[in-house]
């Protein structure tokens, strides 16, 4: 299957469109899909692509997003007040790069990414001493 084309930067949105953003993704682009069994997005159930901290800029509803942590506070969790939509994360594994979920780019069904790697974020890189 072919992927869709991804702009630089890119548009992306939650479900009822009052959280939006542009998005540049990292060099490899859409080939960063992956899936992570930590506690959290196990229950989630993403796909997510890597998006460099400077890569992404809310267009619309920033205050419209609210923020979920837990554990250490690395991970920062961002979602739509009003849909609920997971939008897009500051990663503990990089701080320095944003999860974003895939299903909010424009024209990106994340079915077409299959087979998406997954992370083992049941047993942490942070985590191991």
């Amino acid at each position: 299957m072919t992927l869709p084309e991804i702009r630089k930067p890119h548009p992306a949105r939650c479900h009822c469109g009052a959280v939006e953003l542009e998005v540049t993704l990292a060099p490899k682009g859409l080939a960063t899909a992956r899936r992570c069994d930590c506690s959290f997005c196990a229950r989630r159930g993403a796909v997510t692509v890597t998006v460099p901290l400077d890569g992404l800029r809310v267009v619309k509803g920033e205050d419209n997003l609210t923020l979920y942590t837990w554990n250490t506070g690395t991970a920062k969790h961002y979602f739509c007040k009003t849909c609920g939509i997971y939008t897009h994360h500051r990663r503990r594994s990089n701080p320095n790069e944003y999860g974003l979920n895939a299903a909010c780019l424009d024209g990106v069904n994340p079915r077409d990414l299959d087979p998406v790697a997954w992370t083992d974020g049941i047993d942490h890189p942070s985590d191991r001493t």
